[in-house]
């Protein structure tokens, strides 16, 4: 038995932890860049908790999912103001964009060289500098990650840039601040979250640590997710789905993920999609396609006991199934009236390019069974 297992420096955990910001950044920096999603207005508590630390405070925002030409502006912003301190206050987006900001004034040159796939994949050889993510949703869990989604827009992709250092030096979760999410954003996210713990507890290269955070997590998944969908006024519910997500960082980090987000990243470079919206129209289709394989192959594998198991913990029932699973989220899916594929503009003329890109993705490794073309593209057309 070999395995690894990272994390972020330091987490915290709680409502009303947001309050702890200046005094651990103080302990950090002097000079930071904060990196917010679309509307920084929203980040003026952290500002003011910051500042009020003795702290100087650069703000900058990433308007959507981060792109290269985004993190090359931020970058250079850093690096004019001798900033000595990212964080990361927002979405997944923000949280990425932070992390590739932190690695890059300390590494230098241009995020090009350290992508990966489309990139030079260069190694990040120096410690990025000290970052604090504090998510402000529920689903990515990028505060416990070691790697950053960027799209590339000429290549119509999104990769990872990746490294070890890149995991933030504080984790900073307060469910408080998930609680504005409007309806579709509590969705999406949510079902990335959900999505984040099942693919590593069946891909090829689970763990004994992921497995136990997964079999805390999914259960909890399972109450809330609905309850938050149903109605986000429940601050129980948002608490236990920013568990999920911060579980599901620290899963996807030391294990691997599979096709749902082998698939996603493709789509999300070619197509202006939410991630987690594409994570969910995927998602059960994805769990189709592997237990129908993994059953015509071995029955009693590893990996189809891991589907059969996850029918008892998303629904409670004892005696469940890897089919009551898949219903499990075929249903919550209707009940959300999350939208599929093709309200993003996808077609079924686009499947044969994201496959042959999901291919080559970084996530598709994990996947339990080798997936071939024509099972992808079926994949891809029944989420349509």
């Amino acid at each position: 038995m070999t395995f690894e297992f990272a994390t972020a420096g330091h987490i915290v955990f709680g409502r009303h932890a947001l309050e702890r910001l200046g005094s651990l950044a103080a302990a950090l920096g002097r000079r930071a860049l904060l990196v917010t999603g679309r509307t920084p207005a929203r980040a003026r508590r952290a500002v003011a908790l910051l500042e009020a630390a003795g702290l100087d405070v650069e703000v900058t925002a990433i308007d959507g999912e981060p792109t290269v030409e985004d993190v090359r502006r931020a970058t250079s912003r850093a690096r004019r103001a001798e900033c000595d301190l990212v964080v990361g206050y927002g979405g997944g987006s923000a949280i990425d964009g932070a992390k590739a900001v932190a690695a890059l004034v300390a590494n230098g040159g241009d995020p090009l060289d350290y992508l990966e796939v489309v990139g030079r994949g260069q190694q990040l050889a120096r410690p990025s500098l000290p970052c604090i993510a504090v998510p402000t949703t529920a689903g990515t869990g990028s505060e416990v990650t070691r790697n950053s989604v960027l799209e590339v827009s000429e290549q119509r992709t999104k990769v990872s840039l990746r490294g070890p250092t890149m995991l933030p030096t504080v984790a900073l979760v307060d469910p408080c601040l998930s609680e504005t999410m409007p309806p579709d954003v509590t969705a999406y996210t949510g079902f990335d979250a959900l999505a984040q713990v099942i693919e590593p507890f069946v891909c090829c290269a689970p763990n004994p640590l992921t497995d136990a955070l997964a079999r805390e997590a999914l259960p909890r998944a399972g109450v809330a997710l609905p309850q938050v969908c149903h109605t986000g006024a429940d601050p129980e519910a948002r608490e236990q789905m920013c568990l999920v997500s911060l579980v599901g960082g620290l899963c996807l980090a030391n294990a691997k993920l599979g096709a749902v987000h082998g698939l996603a990243g493709p789509m999300g470079g070619m197509f202006r999609a939410p991630h987690g919206a594409l994570c969910a129209a995927l998602l059960p289709h994805v769990m189709r396609a592997n237990v129908t394989r993994l059953y015509q192959m071995s029955p009693g594998s590893d990996a189809g006991l891991r589907f059969a198991e996850l029918g008892s913990l998303l629904t409670g029932e004892e005696c469940a199934t890897a089919d009551d699973a898949i219903e499990w989220v075929e249903s919550l899916l209707t009940k959300t009236k999350i939208p599929p594929l093709r309200r993003w503009g996808l077609a079924a003329a686009d499947a044969a390019e994201i496959c042959a890109k999901a291919s080559k993705a970084s996530s598709m490794k994990g996947n339990p069974v080798v997936l071939s073309a024509e099972e992808l593209e079926g994949i891809v057309s029944a989420a349509l």
